[in-house]
């Protein structure tokens, strides 16, 4: 599949703004920060940044941004449209959420009640997101099992890393929760390399014969392109990677964004001040780069059952 920036940036900016969400929650659930006005301004600015900033890059895609909302109304049937409509209720506890810790300095209460519910929604919206790839059975690599729980992992993991970079900026110190966030990252790549190792060693569930129903008379091979020229479909659907230039990708992204971002959790967790900040902003620029290049081959490495038809062999 061709690699469109807009959801890509659209996947990982919500998925980032959702985690954050449930890990602002968990943390005020636990007393683990304090509801400071200045603190809350930015963690709350960011969080729902990313989620907005996401949510509107998604339209960028589609032939008519402005027609976006009536996808609203087909919830019984779309994930899209699930995903939207969670995406909007999700607002409102969090705004809650946001009042009570910025206006009143208060993430107790009524207002962690607000931010749990805030964090069931965020973890239903990163779900229903996976889940509009995941339920796209043309695309066999997307209906892996593990396609949900990774943009779960990402969205949490990312989440968290922001969220102690920000808290680190005004003083907090990530102590224990470095450590929390260190094995989300850690969990969350080992569930990319379990998917990459079985999307890798899957076996074809299409053919060019299965495709055309001409397997009973032999090998079908394409005589002639059906376009004189690239066409939507063959620019959309039959974007190729080279596999050794994904095999250095996966490294680099699994290095970047796993690797890099454990080993500045791990030296976080042990420091304090500025020097701990330091450390997270350096976990939080590792897994933004990790998690975009990821974002970026789950669609370059895709191959869509319609390229059947103008020369792939097997997907």
């Amino acid at each position: 599949m061709h690699p469109a920036y807009s959801v890509i940036f659209f996947t990982t900016a919500s998925g980032a703004g959702y985690g954050a969400l449930i890990w602002l929650a968990g943390l005020a659930a636990g007393g683990a920060l304090p509801a400071d006005r200045e603190s809350g301004i930015a963690l709350f600015l960011a969080a729902l940044g990313l989620v907005t900033a996401g949510l509107l890059s998604s339209t960028f895609h589609l032939g008519h941004p402005e027609r976006a909302w009536r996808g609203l109304t087909q919830w019984r049937s779309s994930w899209l449209s699930r995903e939207g409509v969670a995406a909007v209720v999700a607002y409102l506890p969090a705004l809650l959420f946001a009042a009570g810790w910025i206006i009143l300095a208060d993430n107790s209460g009524v207002w962690i009640w607000a931010g749990i519910v805030a964090a069931v929604l965020a973890v239903v919206t990163v779900a229903c997101t996976g889940m509009i790839y995941a339920s796209l059975r043309a695309i066999p690599r997307w209906t892996d099992p593990f396609v949900v729980p990774v943009y779960l992992a990402f969205a949490v993991s990312s989440g968290g890393v922001l969220v102690l970079a920000i808290a680190a900026l005004f003083g907090t110190d990530p102590g224990l929760a470095a450590w929390v966030a260190a094995i989300s990252v850690a969990l969350a790549w080992i569930l990319k390399l379990v998917y990459w190792r079985r999307i890798d060693r899957a076996k074809p569930v299409a053919t060019a014969e299965s495709a055309t129903g001409l397997g009973s008379i032999g090998t079908v091979r394409l005589l002639e392109s059906p376009n004189s020229s690239a066409n939507f479909v063959m620019r959309e659907m039959g974007y190729v990677v080279a596999r050794k230039h994904a095999a250095r990708l996966r490294l680099i992204a699994a290095v970047l964004g796993g690797v890099a971002p454990v080993l500045a959790l791990a030296a976080g967790s042990l420091i304090a001040g500025y020097a701990a900040a330091a450390a997270l902003l350096v976990a939080l620029a590792g897994i933004v780069v990790g998690v975009l290049i990821e974002r970026w081959l789950f669609f370059a490495e895709a191959q869509h059952a319609a390229m059947l038809y103008y020369g792939a062999r097997t997907v």
